[in-house]
């Protein structure tokens, strides 16, 4: 009887991880060769997110996949991740923080699923918090090299370039960056035929930032009225030298009210204590209190 309960539960288990596997298998091979890494989470669980989104994938709404390839577009990770791929990681950050909660409560002997469900939706969300991180860093970078490469490419311009040769030039002399990345992408699509204010256009449909739409309607503008280029970028330049010196005078009239809520939580406490003590040891030594009443308060409870 024994015997022919091992070869069932042996049976059981062949059957289970030939189902698994026929799962697995039924998941078709990405092709990645024009694709760029997956940021190192997302390969940890890469798998796993290629499971789901085979099975899950195609229930997104169009709005969201919209809406998330814009923001992955802002975050320059449009060719490493899909909004989908993007989805599948948010659910297995929420599954896995959810399964470590319950692994330390477990530990801790604890068990609570008011923390497994706050712990699952923390994981879920995330991923979103990183990529506008990512955003956030990504359109600084730009707003910080975007002067730099308008003086390159005014002195290209009035030195005789024209608007695409000024563009190459200035990222061979640039350091790496998105906004490098960028301007890249755009000489890219003029090589491949597409219109040079189409692609500038595209550039800051991806980029979504007030500076480049300004310059990239300038130039445009500039381009069919005839105007000179070069003054026009020029004044472009000045203009962005001066939103990123205002942008840091902001930055630093901020920096008092930021540092508020530490000093009120943390540094004040301890600065009161220690005075107090000092206050209370010289009331003390002076025979102003004795230490029995304090040691009687301190000590009443018990």
């Amino acid at each position: 009887m024994s015997l022919i309960l091992a070869v069932l539960i042996g049976l059981s288990l062949v059957l289970t991880i030939w189902n698994i596997y026929q799962i697995w298998a039924t998941v078709p091979e990405e092709d990645r060769s024009y694709m760029d890494r997956p940021p190192f989470g997302f390969r940890l669980l890469w798998p796993l997110i290629k499971l789901i989104v085979y099975y899950l994938g195609p229930l997104l709404s169009r709005k969201y996949r919209i809406k998330m390839q814009g923001k992955l577009r802002r975050a320059g990770v449009d060719y490493s991740l899909s909004p989908e791929q993007f989805f599948a990681g948010q659910l297995l950050s929420g599954l896995f923080t959810m399964g470590a909660m319950a692994l330390l409560q477990s530990v801790l002997d604890k068990p609570s699923g008011l923390f497994l469900v706050l712990g699952g939706i923390g994981g879920y969300f995330y991923p979103s918090l990183w990529l506008k991180e990512e955003i956030d860093k990504r359109q600084k970078q730009i707003f910080r090299a975007l002067p730099f490469y308008l003086d390159i490419i005014t002195l290209c311009v009035e030195a005789g370039t024209n608007l695409t040769g000024a563009f190459t030039h200035a990222i061979q002399k640039a350091d790496d960056g998105p906004l490098k990345t960028e301007i890249n992408r755009v000489l890219r699509d003029v090589r491949a035929g597409k219109q040079r204010a189409d692609s500038m256009r595209a550039m800051a449909d991806r980029l979504q930032m007030s500076s480049v739409n300004s310059l990239v309607s300038s130039l445009i503008q500039s381009e069919k009225m005839g105007s000179n280029l070069g003054q026009v970028l020029r004044a472009q330049a000045d203009q962005r030298r001066i939103e990123r010196f205002q942008r840091a005078e902001k930055l630093a009239m901020e920096a008092p009210v930021k540092l508020l809520g530490p000093l009120v939580m943390f540094i004040f406490p301890n600065t009161f204590l220690v005075l107090g003590f000092v206050l209370l040891a010289k009331a003390v030594q002076e025979g102003v209190i004795s230490w029995g009443p304090l040691v009687w308060a301190m000590t009443w409870p018990g």
